[in-house]
């Protein structure tokens, strides 16, 4: 005689499943010693929208792929000083632990290259993984009146003050930068030009839409995400070596146009330098075997991001090379530095 559960034992029974499918991941992650396995956070140390935003997106959607049976990794918000507040939470132990990765970019590097990131050495996290790299641009309303970047030096030639620049990060931020170069470029002082700060690219490119600025210097996955979106922006210009394929095919490079200047934006993730090695290196294997997976590049590229990966001492090397490279940009560009 076969036995029909009672209402009250079903209900136990469902709740029983439903507890074990929450405590599996942890319990993975007890037996293996392997966060990568267990409920984690993505912390995008900026507002939404922008490039660290996509970050998290991209290693949620990559880890997803090559651990189908883990929790989604969390998305976080937290910002403050573009990338500042989480870097010193994280290095000073209010912020961190095995389950928790914060997405860094160039920008970030070269914030710490001139010590905005309080008194912290690159050292104070552990670099995990890159899962790519943007590209700068420069964008415009699509109603503006510069059709072209050459269109857009003149004006600088004749008043820089007169162009509104504005995108993420203060003085000294990688968008900052970017605009300085293109201002020296159009032959006058980039000290003269103006620039509006904003917490992250996408509140930047909304005072775009809203024509309350006249130029944004920021990167080509937040515009294009912006436009896809519906948003009114045209490009005059992707800062790369060479033309880029997918979204970017027919956008022409800086150099064509007769301004020398290339900005690759790798992004990527860092973990807090507190935790035990063994996490360390089981987060950089799982983002290892996300990039070589068959899937990852259209991954990739669908958050507008082009080929760049590097984990474990190779990373640690560039962001010590970039860094360096940071510090002499800053000093040409009469920055201050603060030493960590």
């Amino acid at each position: 005689m076969q036995m029909i559960p009672s209402p009250t034992r079903r209900h136990a029974l469902r709740a029983l499943r439903a507890l074990s499918a929450l405590l599996l991941p942890g319990m993975a992650w007890a037996q293996s010693g392997d966060p990568s396995l267990a409920a984690a956070d993505c912390v995008i140390p900026a507002k939404a929208g922008g490039g660290f935003d996509l970050t998290c997106a991209l290693a949620r959607d990559a880890l997803q792929a090559v651990r189908p049976t883990r929790p989604p990794l969390g998305q976080r918000f937290l910002p403050g000083g573009i990338g500042a507040v989480a870097f010193d939470r994280i290095a000073t132990g209010q912020l961190g632990g095995a389950g928790t990765l914060v997405a860094f970019s160039s920008g970030s590097l070269l914030n710490l290259a001139q010590g905005r990131f309080g008194p912290h050495p690159p050292s104070a996290v552990r670099w995990i993984a890159t899962l790519g790299t943007d590209y700068g641009v420069i964008a415009v309303h699509r109603d503006s009146p510069y059709k072209r970047l050459q269109d857009l030096l003149t004006a600088l030639r004749q008043e820089p003050s007169r162009v509104a620049f504005g995108a993420g990060g203060t003085v000294g931020s990688q968008d900052w930068v970017k605009a300085a170069l293109l201002v020296r470029a159009a032959g006058r002082d980039h000290k003269a030009m103006r620039f509006v700060s904003f917490e992250g690219g996408g509140d930047a490119l909304g005072a775009l839409q809203g024509k309350h600025v006249d130029v944004f210097p920021g990167d080509a996955a937040e515009a294009l995400q912006a436009m896809a979106g519906g948003a009114a922006v045209r490009l005059l210009a992707v800062l790369s070596e060479t033309r880029l394929g997918g979204a970017l095919t027919g956008v022409p490079t800086a150099r064509e146009q007769g301004v020398d200047i290339v900005w690759p934006t790798v992004r990527g993730l860092y973990l807090s330098a507190n935790v035990p090695e063994a996490s360390v290196r089981a987060w950089t294997a799982a983002f290892t075997e996300a990039a070589a997976a068959p899937g990852y590049a259209a991954l990739r590229e669908r958050h507008s991001l082009y080929p760049f990966a590097l984990t474990g001492a190779a990373l640690d090397e560039y962001v010590q090379a970039r860094i360096k490279t940071y510090q002499a940009l800053a000093d040409e560009l009469g920055l201050r530095r603060w030493k960590p």
